[in-house]
């Protein structure tokens, strides 16, 4: 339960990651994040000095997931987001975390983005962006959810054309995407010269009769030719099991950079 200023609950969240040393407030009846999140903060870890750009931040997460696996690496967080009422939590967010320093919160429209942050200003761009269009998927209850989850204030393009527009040259860009959508996700990226390095999918769990559900794509602006398509990656063990070894990795408080960097590729996390 989160209390404002004058002692009265409010209609939010405070949830928690990595074991409570992450905390994160979230609509109780607007859009919250889910795994998807999760996967794409991990899955290509920000080169040493750089600025990232969580685009179509929602309430931080991805943000907040950076700056603690990552905080010594990157020199800082940029949070993208349409919706006022989720700038406000991503804001409060970074405050609650003390990330103030290196986290920078911006309202804006994407299909605008240089009008927020200058050509190539970002080493990496995180996306996780609406996954449907404007009359597709699965319905909400609520127009935050809507806005969130749709494409009705912007196309998978134009996302794909803002991320293009920002990261530097050779910068790396991530997409988090439905399986079903691969394709249109790779003719956009190559119409803005991200080039697919490495693809994962991902499995809600070991099933030979289960299409994949989700896609990982990590491309850079102008790379090279060479596509690594990973192995398959299962969130369960099983149908209505617990999450899978690799999952729980993802979740897990402590990495020993160090001494693990099998940690750093999804295709060596244990399944």
């Amino acid at each position: 339960m989160a209390i404002d200023q004058a002692g009265r609950e409010e209609r939010v969240s405070c949830d928690t990651l990595f074991a409570g040393r992450v905390h994160c407030l979230q609509h109780r009846s607007g859009y919250r994040f889910s795994v998807d999140a999760i996967l794409a903060a991990h899955f290509s870890p920000p080169v040493p000095g750089g600025a990232v750009l969580d685009l179509c931040g929602g309430c931080g997460v991805i943000a907040l997931i950076c700056l603690y696996r990552w905080q010594e690496q990157v020199t800082s967080v940029s949070c993208l987001e349409l919706q006022p009422a989720l700038v406000e939590l991503a804001s409060r967010n970074r405050a609650m975390n003390g990330y103030s320093a290196k986290m920078e919160v911006v309202p804006g429209d994407l299909r605008h983005i240089l009008d927020f942050f200058p050509a190539g200003t970002f080493s990496q761009v995180i996306c996780n962006p609406p996954f449907y269009k404007a009359h597709s998927g699965r319905p909400c209850q609520d127009q935050e959810s809507f806005i969130a989850r749709h494409q009705v204030h912007c196309t998978l393009s134009e996302v794909v054309a803002a991320a293009a527009a920002v990261v530097k040259n050779r910068g790396k860009v991530v997409f988090v995407y439905p399986a079903a959508g691969l394709n249109a996700l790779l003719i956009d990226l190559q119409q803005y010269h991200l080039v697919p390095k490495r693809l994962q999918t991902i499995y809600s769990y070991p099933d030979v009769s289960a299409p994949a559900r989700l896609i990982l794509v990590e491309a850079v602006k102008n790379g090279g030719e060479g596509l690594r398509v990973l192995p398959p990656f299962y969130i369960y063990e099983r149908r209505l099991g617990a999450y899978s070894k690799g999952m729980q990795r993802l979740y897990a408080p402590d990495w020993d950079l160090e001494n693990d960097i099998s940690l750093y590729s999804f295709d060596r996390y244990p399944r």
